[in-house]
């Protein structure tokens, strides 16, 4: 069992930035992607960023070249820099953990944390 505990959300204004921070705990979690999604009002939710275990990369499209992630396998954390953020960035940022295998799937969920952005 991985427990995520996502902080760092919060009201900013269009052309901000928010860092979004992610401690997981319970399991080895250099071994995890990690990774980072958002739900907004009335959408799906939709991948916004990841990184796996070998610190590979990847991007959804609205965020390219706005966002960066990183992790840090010493403090058990992922982060999601977010810069020049704009009205539609606003939603339920959900930290993720996952890992796969021939015979293993694991999927794990923080509770969430909102970022609002408004001016």
């Amino acid at each position: 069992q991985v427990q995520l505990v996502e902080s760092g959300g919060g009201l900013v204004q269009p052309g901000g930035s928010l860092r979004l921070s992610c401690a997981a705990s319970g399991s080895i979690f250099s071994i995890y992607t990690m990774g980072w999604y958002r739900q907004a009002p009335g959408k799906e939710r939709e991948l916004v960023a990841y990184i796996s275990s070998g610190r590979r990369t990847n991007y959804g499209d609205s965020v390219k070249g706005r966002f960066t992630i990183s992790r840090d396998n010493i403090k058990n954390t992922v982060y999601l820099q977010m810069n020049s953020l704009k009205p539609e960035d606003a939603a339920v940022y959900y930290c993720n953990a996952q890992r796969r295998g021939t015979t293993i799937f694991e999927d794990y969920w923080g509770q969430g944390t909102q970022v609002t952005v408004s001016s």
